[in-house]
């Protein structure tokens, strides 16, 4: 797979060139520096949190162990790449791949931030904009930190995907399919949550600290808690249920896949699942090129309603559900959000690379994704419900509402904790390809 990456790696370069050099135009800057950053130390103690480059540096080069290393760029020119490898016999030093990417930048290794600086300063000077969070120390006065209008123009253009970049998520939705092929094992296997996360650990062979973003692993009613972040190390009794949210990596690259697990194949709950994941493929439908994601979200509101309706969650109609304003307490939060180098990629709420925003509609504040969709674009499809006791309590002694919810059949759902199915879709020229199911088969 990193032999096709790299042959996909030239033309997304290219395209990174080309883009940010309209941006540096727009900006009157005639050089770019990106810095990768630096490991952040934990608060008085001498260790330092896993580090990740950050993701524009990634986005120009796949460097994912090499803290303080630097791209520099300046237009027409083959950029150049300070990698950042210490002397150090504490840890092991980073080492470049031979061949593949490497070969598309000029090499410059230094030892240290003051090598790096006194390598820049034999060449000449430049209005230059420096990306990164670490102050511009020692660099020449022609150097401006962080310019507010050029982060807005090249996040703004990271939102559509190169092919290298697609291919890179392709291949982290085949390790994250692999990952949730084994954590489903473990569940059924009763493993507890903390077994059946070191088993997806282990299916997509990947370290925690590897993975982009921390799995979230919901056995039983843990499953109504959106971003539940506890391992617990004994299985309960008995199991019922597992949501497991989680993705694996690729240069960078992060996939984010959510599925739903009954243990029993039978009953009210396990038929849920099947509801909303066919519900979930129905949607898909819908993710093609000039789609509003506010109607698709909506969408999934209705579609949610109606599957409450006919499973006698609620005692009305679906319609009427949503217009009573009940589907949104078994669905509060947004259908998806763009994917790539971060989790919740950048610029989902832009209308433009000047950062305007695409306003949330006032009963969906927790969109993350309010733009028309366009090729190139990578979003996650992710409609959920769940029974969540502190959004449903306040409806117990509502005396309008009440009598328009099954209590007795939600408290018999509510220690199966809720359902959510989330598939990763790369927006084409003509529609979708749904990256998540392909890497399932």
């Amino acid at each position: 797979m990193s032999a096709s990456l790299d042959l996909l790696f030239g033309a997304h370069l290219q395209e990174v060139m080309r883009r940010s050099g309209v941006a540096l135009a727009d900006s009157q800057f005639d050089r770019l520096l990106i810095h990768a950053g630096e490991p952040v130390g934990v608060f008085r103690d001498d260790t330092e949190y896993p580090y990740k480059p950050h993701a524009i540096f990634r986005w120009w080069a796949p460097l994912l162990d090499a803290p303080g290393s630097m791209v520099e760029w300046i237009p027409g020119e083959r950029p150049r790449l300070y990698f950042r490898a210490a002397t150090d016999f504490w840890y092991q030093p980073p080492q470049l791949p031979v061949g593949g990417w490497p070969e598309h930048f000029d090499i410059v290794t230094v030892s240290s931030w003051e090598a790096m600086v006194e390598a820049l300063a034999k060449q000449p000077a430049r209005k230059t904009a420096w990306l990164s969070d670490r102050p511009p120390t020692g660099l020449p006065e022609c150097v401006q930190s962080s310019p507010a209008a050029l982060w807005q123009q090249l996040e703004f253009a990271r939102s559509r995907k190169t092919g290298y970049e697609i291919a890179c998520l392709r291949e982290a939705n085949a390790l994250g399919a692999k990952g949730h092929r084994a954590a489903e094992a473990a569940f059924h296997a009763e493993g507890s949550e903390f077994e059946i996360h070191q088993a997806f650990l282990a299916g997509c062979g990947q370290r925690e600290q590897e993975l982009p973003y921390n799995a979230i692993v919901g056995v039983n009613e843990a499953a109504s808690v959106l971003h539940y972040q506890i391992l617990k190390r004994r299985s309960p009794t008995p199991v019922r249920s597992l949501l497991l949210d989680a993705g694996a990596s690729c240069r960078g690259y992060g996939s984010d896949i959510t599925r739903t697990y009954a243990r029993s194949a039978e009953g009210p709950f396990s038929a849920l699942v099947e509801a909303m994941d066919q519900m979930q493929q129905g949607l898909a439908q819908q993710v093609v090129p000039g789609a509003d994601w506010k109607e698709i979200h909506l969408a999934a509101v209705r579609g949610v309603a109606d599957i409450l309706s006919s499973a006698e969650i609620v005692r009305c109609s679906g319609e009427e559900a949503t217009a009573l304003g009940l589907t949104r307490l078994f669905f509060p939060h947004g259908i998806g959000h763009m994917l790539g180098l971060q989790v919740h990629d950048v610029a989902g709420l832009w209308a433009d690379d000047r950062a305007t925003t695409i306003p949330r509609p006032p009963q969906d504040p927790a969109l993350r994704l309010t733009r028309i969709l366009e090729p190139g674009f990578v979003v996650t499809l992710e409609p959920g419900l769940y029974f969540i006791e502190s959004l449903l309590a306040p409806l117990r002694h509502d005396a309008a509402l009440r009598e328009k919810l099954n209590w007795a059949l939600i408290d018999s759902l509510k220690p199966f904790g809720g359902v959510r199915i989330e598939d990763n879709l790369a927006l084409t020229s003509t529609g979708h390809e749904n990256l998540t199911r392909v890497a399932f088969g």
